[in-house]
């Protein structure tokens, strides 16, 4: 059986890799993944925030079918761990043989680790590196690095006054002691120890994981990378220019809690360069792991799978982090795998998902991927083959802050958004790759509003997601076998 190393990053926006077109930042290792791979030029998110993601790669469920829909700091009301008895990759590849080991972070549960799916490592709480650890303080004693301390904060002011987020800061720890260099080698150690077996035997087969916290804001970084990047050479997203003008609401009010406006030019440059050395230096510790793959002799018995949970704003739309606006920069995510004895150097562009990911591990692993129920297997696609496949890729929200449901449909050429609470999106992709001039009221684009709500529709019926129940009565569906009203009390409706 093959084994699997799965790389992730947090919050890591598909442009920032050179394989994906990015000529400033360097991510020579990643790119040699790619080289060696094939990589997805089309690769989404199912949701923009951490833990429904994160809970989709585990299940192969879509948000709304696991319900594990907001990450637990913020949680007002949903479920916090998946239900018992939900399908999970890690306990079938576990019943299966495999050993199972999750470096870095969990953030997929509270009450339920990940050692509670079969996993070995350390438990990492939270959505950020937790410097405070025990076995990372540990790590720096032994080795004696010191101890984690930063300066150069960079923050704003909130709409109340108060201090904004912390946003990034020098970090004042070499590179051997930050929670970056300390992950890859608990996984190599990790990695070398399932390569050896135990107690005489042969190996069995691995699915290990790393998970790093980054390059999820605030971008801490020690001085090599925190100045890697000159900001005064940092062109800043064209979206900058966003009025909000014809949009929702709250996408204003969330570049007033992320402080945008309140930030220099000059600040946000900085963010932009620092976000870079962040990335920089995370593809410096795959390429650690990359290494010692090659080193242990496990790179013909090894497929390599890089993603990300979501993607970030570094200021695009006068916005940073994530959150209710289903723009490309968070939701396109990178997507890379490489499989022995398979094609080098492919690019794919058909619509694939996180989710997708799953059904793939089961894959590899010769096991049944129907359980993973909202996820396709991209093993034809990694072998060259050419399947028929979605033109379309469907993406879902439900809120992070407080509850705020949407949906989303994406095609080649456009995207429609559906707030409820709010005014719809229609995005023309091609005259507007930016997405800055909603066109939901343009009579020029009536039919292609049209179209894509019809097939919105479709598919969220066809997969049983009930947000289609508020699209019924409230736009043009074409038409339908469904009573809104669910009036059973009128027998002729009913039937």
């Amino acid at each position: 059986m093959t084994n699997i190393l799965f790389l992730m990053t947090d919050q890591h926006t598909q442009s920032t890799l050179g394989s994906y077109g990015n000529e400033v930042v360097r991510t020579p290792h990643l790119d040699r993944l790619a080289a060696t791979g094939t990589r997805f030029a089309e690769t989404f998110t199912p949701t923009a925030i951490c833990t429904p993601a994160r809970a989709s790669l585990l299940t192969g469920a879509a948000p709304f079918r696991h319900k594990l829909l907001a990450n637990y700091e913020r949680n007002v009301g949903y479920l916090e761990d998946l239900a018992d008895g939900q399908f999970t990759f890690a306990e079938d590849l576990r019943a299966a043989g495999y050993n199972l080991g999750l470096l870095g972070k969990w953030h997929g549960g509270v009450r339920k680790q990940a050692s509670s799916y079969g996993f070995e490592g350390p438990h990492f709480e939270g959505w950020h590196n937790p410097v405070d650890h025990p076995d990372y303080l540990a790590y720096l004693a032994e080795r004696g690095l010191p101890a984690y301390a930063i300066s150069d904060k960079v923050r704003g002011t909130t709409p109340n006054g108060s201090e904004g987020n912390l946003l990034a800061a020098r970090l004042h720890q070499p590179l051997e002691a930050t929670f970056e260099h300390y992950l890859a080698d608990r996984t190599i150690e990790m990695l070398e120890r399932f390569a050896a077996g135990s107690d005489g035997h042969e190996p069995a087969p691995f699915f290990l994981a790393t998970h790093f916290f980054g390059p999820h804001l605030p971008y801490i970084l020690p001085d090599e990378f925190f100045d890697m990047y000159d900001p005064d050479l940092v062109e800043l997203p064209v979206s900058v220019a966003e009025t909000f003008e014809n949009k929702p609401p709250v996408q204003a009010n969330y570049c007033g809690l992320w402080t945008f406006d309140t930030l220099s030019e000059e600040t946000s440059r900085k963010l932009i360069a620092a976000y870079w050395g962040y990335i920089t230096m995370i593809d410096h510790e795959i390429g650690r792991i990359l290494d010692a793959v090659d080193r242990l002799g496990l790179t013909d018995s090894t497929a390599v799978m890089m993603t990300a949970d979501h993607g970030e704003f570094t200021g695009a739309h006068r916005l940073h982090d994530k959150g209710p606006a289903m723009y490309e920069e968070v939701y396109r995510i990178p997507g890379l795998i490489r499989l022995p004895g398979e094609p080098a150097g492919q690019v794919r562009e058909e619509f694939v998902s996180l989710t997708d990911f799953t059904a793939t591990i089961l894959d590899i692993a010769g096991r049944d991927t129907a359980p993973a129920v909202d996820s396709r297997s991209l093993l034809p696609l990694v072998r060259g083959d050419h399947p028929e496949w979605a033109e379309s890729i469907l993406c879902e929200y439900h809120g992070h802050h407080f509850p705020y449901p949407q949906r989303m449909l994406r095609t080649r050429t456009h995207k429609l958004v559906v707030n409820p609470e709010s005014v719809n999106e229609l995005y023309d992709l091609l005259r507007d790759p930016h997405e800055l001039v909603n066109r939901i009221d343009d009579d020029a684009y009536a039919d292609t509003r049209s179209q894509l709500m019809r097939e919105l529709y479709r598919q969220l019926r066809a997969r049983g997601d009930n947000f289609y129940h508020w699209m019924t009565p409230m736009f043009d569906i074409g038409g339908g076998d469904f009573d809104a009203t669910l009036s059973s009390f009128e027998p002729a409706k009913a039937q």
